[in-house]
This record gives structure tokens, C-alpha cells and sequence, in this order.
């Protein structure tokens, strides 16, 4: 057996053995329970790199700086680079070509298993709020496991959401001018599960995936959060571009130049400049150019909407701050393993859905509806280039805080070692008893392709694996050691960078390593036909 499998295994049995002593000795009852950890995994949604504070945004996020502060964060964190594809890779330990949903295609095969299916035979209570989009599975409780759910399917509306369900069952559309915030809401179930939990089943472990769609468009926030970051944004995406890359750089996070706005690069969906002057108003702009290029409307409409972003983001920290109060509460935050990533990068869409943009109200309403666009996008993610739904850094890279005092010795290190999505639930798995973290699906599925992170709680190794692999709309990225190959759309040419010094993918290699192009594009194509060889064999379930 490696050394490195059996130094894994004695620091899991090690760290399980010392958190269970704190555990029993913390509860605020007096109570004794099982001494696996709890868990917590908190999903932001289009939030980008640098937007939090602890990874070099200027938006107040006192809650997950704290866990960042008593904890460590990950600066090379992958996600899929779009909304349901990660949250499938969150849930099923699986890239999402693998169980057919990138693109979706029906239900998930009938091997499928989802984190509860993990968890419950290991003597967990499995808890949900928020955000499902587990396509292939579409309800939570009956395909995915989970004990209790919200679930909010209506992402078009943070004030009156029309499609909603409380354990599988749907509830009535919230009506017009109610104090209804998705945000608030989302952390209330979560807060209801937890009391819920601590009345009927304290003596177990749980498991809560607290999934937001804040930042995700349309941008609807309170006006009195709005009200702190009016003016904030009047200084411009350039200004806070490189303000963002400058303590990204001071905090070891990065060390890459900050990439240049790419002005003709938009999504293909969004509507054209015309529309979104006829929708939205002339100070709506379609394209990341120069902040000084734009009028002085244009100027404040921007930094409206920015603030707006701020805002939700805000939100949703002070109402992740309220679910860590019930966690302390209840005397179990110390022995709860936190994770908190965002499902990708920010989002340069500008499009109108929902009930649409009504341009008379205020910014932020429920009558409005407003994107962040390809200019703020672009701060969001810095340094990195593009956005949401490319696989250049820009669209994939996510913040990953992992917070648990009684398994965690670091207090504030950074820990650089690739990693995805799919390395979160085998790591799960481990800290969790079962089966050293291996990450083998026992219901005939193919095994798991992360690797469990808990040698990097010790401290900042390297993970060793063979390859990251990313695809999406025909975008297409492979990543061995620290080379990546990565492509634009279908008829995009391969590039090639060098991300131990060219993590903005600033310098493209391809012309310099043409052997490289032709092995590493190869290793993706056939990853790409095993993962969908795989989704395709035997019956859809569950």
C-alpha cells in the first residue's frame, strides 16, 4: 500500500478520534452523539473569485472572512463553469458528462447515487435548502435522499417565486409585496432543519447543503442593502480590476498578471445592443470596454447594478452568519466541516426573462430585471479571463473555504493544490468513516473520479491525480499537472498555457509545444468519449 494512502488513513482516523472528544464535550445540552463531523456545504451562485473579501473583494463578507480566517482557503478550486453541471458534481462526486447532464439528456443513470446515498447508510441526517438543479433527479427528497428540502425551482423571481417545494411537495407562489427574499428564506429552512434536528435527532451526525442562487441574475436585492454600495462602484470596473488583482497578489492567492478586458467576447445568447437599449435604458452597455469610454448615465447605471451584485452578495453572507448561529446554538460548529465554493464564475449574460424589465422601476425591485454584464463580470472574476460557461479560469476558478476548528489545525492558510467539484463529495465520504474515501459507487457505477482533500488539511500538499477535464457548450479545457489546454466553442483552436506562471492565460504556448497540443488533446478526447460511454450504458433511474 503507497505511504501516502496510509498517512491519509492515520490522519482521518486521528483527526475523527480528536474531533469526537471535543464533540462530546461541547454540546450544549450535555448530550453525547456519534463522533463523525457534521456537515455543511454553502453554494454561492455566479459569485466570482475575487467577490468575497476574503479573496480580494471590496463587498462586505464578515462570515465567510471568519471561516477563511479559522480555516483554509483553496486559491486553484475548479468548478464545471456553469450552474447545474457543478451542483451535479457537488452531489454525485461525478463530472456531469458522466451521468448525462452536460448536455442533460433525461435521467441520470440508474447507478447514480447522490451525497445522502453516501451518507445515510454512514448514520446521517440529510438536510437541503435552496437551489436543487440536479436535472436528472428533479426531486430531493425521493431521488436525491435527503430527509428534509426546500427547494426553490423559480430562479427568475428573489421576491415572488411562483415554483417552490417543501419536502417534495409544492407550495403555493408567493404573492406580490410580501416580505418574501429568496435569500432570507433559503437560510430559514436551513435554520428550521437545524432546530428541527437538535429537538428529534442530536445524537447523530448531519449533513446540510445550503445551496443560494445569490448573485445569479436577475440582480434583486433589499434598497437598504443596495443603500451601502450606491456609490462605491462609480470609480469603475477598471479601478476595481485592479484593486481586486493587487490584494489577491499581497494576500499569495495569485501570481499571474491581471488579463486585459476582452471586449468582444459575450455570450452568443444575449440580447443585442439595440434590445437591451429598447429593454433596459441607455445606460445598459454590452461590452466590457473602458470604464472612461462610457457616458456619464452609462457611468451611474453600471455602478447601480454593481451595487446591486454587493448587495445580494452582502446578503447572503449576514444570512450564512445566521445559519453559523444556530450551528453555534446548538453547540456543533466547531465539529461541523464547512466547505463554501460558487457554482462559477460571474456571469457576463444580459438577457430578460421572468416578468421581465420594467424600466420605470427601481433598480434592484421585483419589477425589475437586470444582468451584471460582460464589464462587471469581468471585475468579478479577476484576475482571471471570460466568464460563466467558459472554461478559461474566468468561468471555472471558484473560492473554496473549508472551516472545522476540531479537524482543521491551520487558522488562515492558503493551500494551492488543483482541485473540482468532484473532489468534495469522496472527501465527504472520508471524513465521514466510509470507505477510506476512495470514492467507489457500489451500485455497479463507474468509480468516482475525485480524490479526497483531507491531506491537504494537514497541510499544503499536492494532491496527485491524473488530469482535470472540463467541457461545456462545445468550450473545452484539459488540466495535467500545470499545463491546460483549453478552446473556445467547437471551431476554436487549442491553446496552451503554462499556469505554474501563467495562471491569467496571458501567454498561449500551442505554436512553441506542438507535441503537447496533440497529447493533451487526445487525453481529452478520450475522456470525452469514456464519460459519455459510461452515461449511456444501462437504464435511467432513479
Amino acid at each position: 500500500m503507497a505511504s501516502a494512502d496510509i498517512t491519509r488513513r492515520t490522519f482521518v482516523r486521528q483527526t475523527l478520534a480528536f474531533g469526537s472528544v471535543l464533540a462530546l464535550s461541547r454540546r450544549s445540552d450535555g448530550s453525547t452523539r456519534n463522533h463523525r463531523p457534521n456537515i455543511l456545504i454553502v453554494v454561492a451562485d455566479d459569485m466570482g473569485y475575487s467577490d468575497a473579501g476574503c479573496y480580494g473583494g471590496e463587498i462586505a463578507t464578515p462570515n465567510l472572512d471568519r471561516l477563511a480566517a479559522n480555516g483554509l482557503r483553496f486559491s486553484q478550486c475548479y468548478s464545471t463553469g456553469r450552474c447545474w453541471p457543478s451542483r451535479t458534481s457537488l452531489l454525485t462526486g461525478y463530472y456531469p458528462q458522466q451521468v448525462r447532464m452536460d448536455p442533460p439528456q433525461g435521467r441520470v443513470p440508474a447507478w447514480t447515487r447522490v451525497l445522502p446515498h453516501y451518507l445515510k447508510p454512514l448514520g446521517y441526517r440529510c438536510y437541503h435548502a435552496g437551489k436543487w438543479h440536479l436535472l436528472g433527479a428533479p426531486k430531493p427528497v425521493a431521488d436525491g435522499g435527503f430527509d428534509r428540502s426546500y427547494v426553490l425551482h423559480d430562479h427568475d423571481r428573489f421576491f415572488n417565486p411562483k415554483n417552490h417545494e417543501l419536502d417534495d411537495v409544492k407550495l403555493a407562489p408567493v404573492p406580490e409585496g410580501s416580505d418574501f427574499y429568496v435569500t432570507t428564506t433559503i437560510a430559514n429552512y436551513a435554520i428550521e432543519f437545524l432546530q428541527e434536528h437538535d429537538r428529534k435527532h442530536n445524537n447523530t451526525p448531519f449533513c446540510c447543503y445550503l445551496a443560494f442562487t445569490s448573485p445569479h441574475f436577475p440582480l434583486h436585492a433589499v434598497q437598504e442593502d443596495i443603500a451601502r454600495y450606491r456609490d462605491r462602484y462609480l470609480a469603475g470596473w477598471d479601478a476595481i480590476r485592479r484593486q481586486r488583482w493587487e490584494r489577491l497578489r499581497n494576500a499569495g492567492l495569485i501570481d499571474c498578471d491581471l488579463a486585459p478586458l476582452e471586449t468582444d467576447v459575450i455570450p452568443s445568447w444575449n440580447l443585442p445592443k439595440e434590445k437591451l437599449s429598447e429593454m433596459i435604458g441607455p445606460g445598459e452597455v454590452d461590452r466590457a470596454i473602458p470604464w472612461t469610454d462610457l457616458t456619464e448615465e452609462q457611468q451611474r447605471f453600471q455602478a447601480t447594478k454593481m451595487a446591486i451584485h454587493a448587495a445580494m452578495v452582502d446578503r447572503m453572507d449576514r444570512e450564512i452568519g445566521r445559519v453559523l448561529d444556530q450551528l453555534k446554538t446548538m453547540g456543533v460548529l466547531d465539529d461541523t466541516v464547512i466547505f463554501f465554493v460558487s457554482d462559477n464564475g460571474a456571469s457576463a449574460e444580459q438577457i430578460v426573462r421572468g416578468d421581465m424589465n420594467d424600466p420605470t422601476a427601481s433598480p434592484g425591485s421585483a419589477k425589475s430585471y437586470l444582468c451584471l454584464g460582460p464589464g462587471w463580470s469581468s471585475a468579478a472574476n479577476t484576475p482571471f479571463r471570460l466568464h460563466k460557461s467558459w472554461v478559461h479560469e474566468g468561468g471555472i476558478s471558484s473560492p473554496l473555504i473549508a472551516h472545522w476548528p476540531n479537524g482543521i489545525a491551520a487558522r488562515g492558510e492558503l493551500r494551492h493544490t488543483p482541485c473540482h467539484f468532484v473532489d468534495i463529495l469522496p472527501t465527504i465520504v472520508e471524513l465521514a468513516g466510509g470507505a477510506e474515501g476512495t470514492g467507489q459507487n457500489s451500485e455497479g457505477g463507474p468509480p468516482l473520479p475525485g480524490m479526497s482533500l483531507v491531506p491537504a488539511f494537514a497541510k499544503d500538499a499536492t494532491i496527485p491525480r491524473k488530469l482535470l477535464y472540463f467541457y461545456h457548450i462545445d468550450n473545452r479545457a484539459l488540466r495535467v499537472g500545470d499545463w491546460k489546454l483549453v478552446a473556445k466553442g467547437k471551431d476554436g483552436p487549442w491553446e496552451l498555457y503554462d499556469l505554474a506562471t501563467d495562471r491569467c492565460e496571458q501567454r498561449n504556448l500551442a505554436d512553441q509545444h506542438p507535441d503537447k497540443i496533440r497529447e493533451m488533446s487526445a487525453l481529452w478526447q478520450s475522456c470525452e468519449d469514456r464519460f459519455r460511454q459510461q452515461a449511456g450504458s444501462g437504464p435511467a433511474g432513479p
